[in-house]
C-alpha cells in the first residue's frame, strides 16, 4: 500500500522469491504485469503462489542469479526487497546499478530493506539484524538510509524519497526515478 504503482505496466521483482510482492502489486494494480527474477530453485514455490491467486497470465518467473546472469529488460518499475543485506557494500551497489539499467527512462526503482540510522546504532532491530548478517554471511550487512540513497543516486536515480520510513521494526522503503 505504501508504493504507488498506478500507471505502471511492467514490474521486475528482483530476487522476488515466492512472488508474494508481485502478486499483491498486481492485485492492487489491474494493468500491471510482473516478472519475478530469482534462483531457479524458487520457481515451483513462486508458480504455486501465482497460480493460487490466478495471476499466471500476468506474472512470469525468470530463473537466474541477479549478481551475474542477464536480467530481463525494459521495465517501468523494479522492486528490490530484502536482497541487498546478503552481500558486501560493493555487491549491493552492483545489484542496484544492474537493477537501474533494466528500467526505462522515467521508471521507478524501489528498495525495501532493514535500514540503519546514519549513527549505525538503531533502530534496534536493524542493528541486531546487521550484526547477524555480518556474522552469518561473507560481508552481508544492513545499510544506512544514506548508503541506500547513495547507491540509488550512483545508479542514476533522482527524486529520491522515503515511501514508508517506518514499517515493521527498522524496515523502510526508498524510491527514485531513473533518468
Amino acid at each position: 500500500a505504501h508504493l504507488d504503482l498506478s500507471g505502471r505496466t511492467k514490474l521486475l521483482d528482483l530476487g522476488g522469491g515466492p512472488g508474494t510482492y508481485a502478486v499483491y502489486f498486481c492485485l492492487a494494480n489491474p494493468r500491471l504485469r510482473a516478472t519475478v527474477f530469482d534462483k531457479p530453485t524458487t520457481r515451483p514455490y513462486a508458480e504455486a503462489i501465482i497460480r493460487r491467486f490466478g495471476l499466471e497470465d500476468r506474472i512470469d518467473f525468470v530463473g537466474g542469479d541477479f549478481f551475474g546472469d542477464p536480467l530481463p529488460q525494459d521495465y517501468d518499475a523494479v522492486w528490490l526487497s530484502q536482497i541487498l543485506h546478503g552481500t558486501a557494500p560493493d555487491g549491493a551497489r552492483e545489484v542496484v546499478a544492474r537493477a537501474a539499467r533494466v528500467v526505462v527512462p522515467g521508471g521507478l526503482i524501489a528498495v525495501q530493506e532493514f535500514m540503519l540510522d546514519d549513527t549505525l546504532d538503531g533502530p534496534l532491530f536493524s542493528a541486531q539484524f546487521s550484526l547477524n548478517m555480518l556474522l552469518g554471511t561473507d560481508g552481508g550487512q544492513a545499510f544506512t538510509r544514506s548508503e541506500i540513497a547513495a547507491m540509488l543516486r550512483s545508479a542514476g536515480a533522482v527524486d529520491l524519497r522515503w515511501v514508508a520510513p517506518s514499517l515493521p521494526p527498522g524496515c523502510a522503503i526508498m524510491q527514485g526515478r531513473v533518468e
